[in-house]
C-alpha cells in the first residue's frame, strides 16, 4: 500500500517540478563584444530588462546623451572614466540612440535595442572599444584611421633628466607662453597662436585664449582636426576628422570678462595627407560647441617654430 501511494505522489509531483524548472533553451545569450572604434560605424547594443550592460571606451568619456531618457538610463563615474553603464527601465520594448563624447573629442553612436522580457534573444553584456591599429587608405572612406595612442606618462620616457619629462615640458612651454602678450585675432573669443614643435612623433602647440564677452565662460579641452576645404562661397570645412590628442593643460577652463588662459596641447599629427585638406585646431566654450572657433595650423613646422 505504502509503495502505490509513493508511486501515486511521484507521478503527480514530477510535472509540476519540471514545468518550474527553467529551461535552459529559454536562457538569454550572454554576449562580450569587441569592436573597432569608427565614427562612421553605429554599433547596435541589445539589452534586456534586469541587467545591465557595460561599453568600454578608448578614452575618458565626457558626456552621454540618450535620445529617450524615460526608458533607458545611462550612467557614468569619474572612478571608471572610460566605462558607461547602460540599462532599460522599462519591461516594454523599445529601441533608442546614444551618443558617447570622450575627452578627446571622438563621438561615439549606438542604436540600443530593448528586447523586452518575452524575448529571449542575446544580450550584449560587455561592449568594448579599440582603436585601430594602423593607418588603413580605402576609397570609400574619406579619410584615414588613427592608430591607438597613449597618455604620455613619466614611464614612458627614459629617465635621463628632467627635461626629458614630457609633462615637465608642456609645463615649461605654458610658463613661457603666460610671460608673453600675443596678438589676438577673433571677437568675442580671441586665440592667439605661440609656438608649435616635434617631438619624436609629437607635435606641441601652445596658444592663448582671452575671453573678449562679457560673461563668465568655460573652455571645453582643445582639439585638433583634419579637414577638407570646401568651394563654397562660405569656405567652410565639410569633412573633419579628430586628430588624438595625447595630452594637454590649461591655466584654467573658467574665463571671466576679458581673463586669459594659455594653453598647451600635444597630439600625433597624422603621416600624411590630401592637398585639399589642412589641419586646424579647435576652441570652443560649453554652451557653445556647435560653434568652435577654427584657426590653422602648419601640417610641417616652420623654421623657428613661431606661428603668425
Amino acid at each position: 500500500m505504502k509503495v502505490c501511494w509513493i508511486l501515486v505522489y511521484l507521478t503527480l509531483v514530477t510535472p509540476l517540478v519540471a514545468q518550474q524548472d527553467p529551461s535552459p533553451a529559454l536562457l538569454s545569450e550572454a554576449r562580450i563584444v569587441h569592436t573597432i572604434l569608427d565614427s562612421n560605424t553605429i554599433t547596435v547594443l541589445r539589452l534586456k530588462p534586469g541587467y545591465v550592460s557595460s561599453v568600454r571606451v578608448p578614452d575618458e568619456v565626457n558626456s552621454v546623451v540618450l535620445g529617450d531618457p524615460g526608458s533607458f538610463k545611462a550612467e557614468h563615474s569619474a572612478a571608471e572614466p572610460r566605462l558607461v553603464f547602460i540599462k532599460p527601465t522599462t519591461s516594454s520594448p523599445g529601441e533608442t540612440n546614444a551618443l558617447i563624447t570622450t575627452r578627446n573629442g571622438r563621438e561615439i553612436s549606438l542604436h540600443l535595442i530593448n528586447s523586452g522580457l518575452s524575448d529571449q534573444g542575446p544580450v550584449d553584456f560587455v561592449l568594448e572599444y579599440a582603436m585601430p591599429r594602423s593607418f588603413l587608405v580605402d576609397n570609400s572612406f574619406p579619410s584615414f584611421v588613427i592608430a591607438e595612442t597613449h597618455t604620455l606618462s613619466i614611464s614612458s620616457v627614459p629617465p635621463a633628466n628632467a627635461s626629458s619629462d614630457p609633462h615637465t615640458k608642456l609645463e615649461e612651454l605654458l610658463e613661457k607662453q603666460s610671460d608673453k602678450n600675443p596678438r589676438w585675432k577673433g571677437k568675442q573669443l580671441r586665440i592667439a597662436l605661440g609656438q608649435i614643435s616635434d617631438e619624436h612623433d609629437e607635435m606641441i602647440l601652445v596658444f592663448s585664449v582671452l575671453n573678449a564677452s562679457s560673461k563668465t565662460i568655460e573652455l571645453l579641452p582643445p582639439q585638433i582636426q583634419l579637414a577638407g576645404a570646401s568651394h563654397s562661397k562660405h569656405g567652410r570645412p565639410i569633412t573633419a576628422d579628430q586628430v588624438p590628442v595625447t595630452e594637454y593643460k590649461m591655466t584654467t577652463r573658467r574665463l571671466a570678462p576679458q581673463a586669459r588662459c594659455d594653453v598647451v596641447v600635444a597630439f600625433r599629427r597624422p603621416t600624411f595627407k590630401q592637398s585639399g585638406e589642412q589641419m586646424l585646431l579647435q576652441v570652443a566654450e560649453a554652451e557653445s560647441v556647435d560653434r568652435p572657433v577654427l584657426l590653422p595650423i602648419p601640417f610641417v613646422v616652420p623654421a623657428g617654430g613661431v606661428l603668425r
